[in-house]
């Protein structure tokens, strides 16, 4: 009888446990509450896959760790390496070659690609998926195809060559040439750039247009004062998402060519890899790593720094 009683009076009142605290909080204590559960997976997250392992990075940078034995300190011994490292130096330039072509070229490619489907035609949808869908396959197929397209013998893009009476190219084979293959390739995948060129400039007020028009403007014209000023917080965004991806390029280096030849591909992220699971080293893979990650910021604070000046902000 007194038990029923108590759960009566519980169930008429405050609960007598449970989360019965939450009803003592403001609303505004709730809602933080909330805010928090709903953050905490990132916020966990954050933690557990970015901190930590740079936490951990930075531990190894002084020791030699083969992932077996207890790690070795060897104090500043890997940066000594790393100066004298002919390979490093070599992955360096290579990658640094293929951001300074692949990322101009991507943007140039991916904003045409959005001027010429940004039109109001039949069947316009079509070629918009068929602009996208190769940025959407997997990089291993990707490889895969692009292996085939490179073949000398038997590739198609050598078949087309000897069909117009050129002689063929021996793109995977001498390193000039492979690294002119990989950033070909790198072109394959603009469609994710040109979607967001597409979705800003479909976001520009056609009163801009009315208005040149008005004023006699001509389409160059409506271009190079419209367009691209407007469109500038786009290009800025593309333009750092593509120097950041670039400088992290691994996949075609890895499986088309293994870094060859003669480390014509040897792309840095390559580099730390074969350093960190094939020579069993992961000390000088760590700091591969953070060289990767200064490069990455410096010229992600160059660009801020030159350009982000430059950029035009709509009612700003």
């Amino acid at each position: 009888m007194t038990a029923t009683r108590s759960m009566a009076s519980n169930a008429g009142g405050r609960p007598a446990g449970g989360f019965g605290w939450l009803q003592n909080l403001t609303l505004s204590q709730r809602r933080t509450i909330t805010g928090y559960l709903f953050i905490s997976p990132f916020i966990l997250g954050f933690f557990l896959f970015f901190i930590l392992p740079a936490l951990t990075a930075v531990y190894l940078v002084f020791t030699r760790w083969n992932l077996i034995a207890e790690p070795q300190f060897v104090g500043l011994k890997n940066f000594e390496d790393l100066a004298k490292d002919a390979l490093f130096w070599q992955s360096l330039k290579v990658t640094s070659i293929y951001t300074f072509a692949s990322v101009p070229l991507g943007l140039t490619m991916s904003f045409l690609l959005a001027l010429l489907i940004n039109t109001k035609i039949r069947g316009i949808a079509f070629f918009r998926t068929v602009y996208y869908l190769p940025s959407i396959v997997p990089a291993v197929a990707n490889a895969v195809l692009w292996a085939w397209i490179f073949n000398t013998e038997f590739g198609l893009l050598n078949v087309v060559l000897r069909a117009i009476g050129l002689t063929k190219v021996k793109w995977l084979q001498e390193p000039s040439w492979a690294l002119v293959a990989m950033i070909v390739m790198s072109l394959w995948g603009v469609g994710s750039s040109m979607i967001v060129f597409l979705a800003g400039l479909q976001g520009i007020p056609d009163i801009y247009y009315e208005a040149a028009e008005i004023d006699g403007a001509g389409r160059w014209q409506k271009l190079r004062y419209i367009t691209i000023p407007v469109m500038s917080p786009v290009i800025f965004f593309n333009l750092i998402m593509g120097i950041i991806g670039s400088f992290q390029v691994f996949t075609a280096g890895f499986l088309i060519t293994d870094g060859g030849p003669q480390n014509g591909t040897l792309f840095l992220v390559l580099y730390i890899y074969r350093n960190a699971f094939e020579y069993l080293n992961m000390g000088y893979a760590a700091v591969l790593s953070w060289v990767l990650f200064g490069i990455i910021a410096i010229f992600t604070f160059l660009v801020f720094k030159y350009y982000g000046s430059q950029v035009y902000y709509e009612n700003v």
